[in-house]
């Protein structure tokens, strides 16, 4: 059986977040460049519930795994 996957646009609607390219464009540009030291669920801009379902996810070793890392990657990288 294949593990569902999930798209990047589908990881901001979990997240309660737009999830149209504008909007995540936004989020990224406005919350990047996230500092090296910090954890992508320690970020300072998530809400509780927003940081709740990030950390569960990790720890379950959930399938939305690239989409976190493409997120993270996202974040790291300074937006112009």
């Amino acid at each position: 059986m294949e593990a569902p996957t999930h798209s990047f646009s589908a990881l901001f609607k979990q997240l309660g977040l737009p999830d149209d390219p504008k909007g995540i464009d936004q989020f990224i540009t406005s919350h990047s460049p996230l500092k090296g030291d910090i954890k992508l669920v320690d970020a300072p801009f998530w809400t509780p519930a927003q940081r709740e379902f990030l950390k569960e996810a990790i720890l379950e070793d959930a399938d939305w795994a690239v989409q976190f890392d493409q997120l993270n990657e996202a974040l790291r990288n300074p937006r112009k």
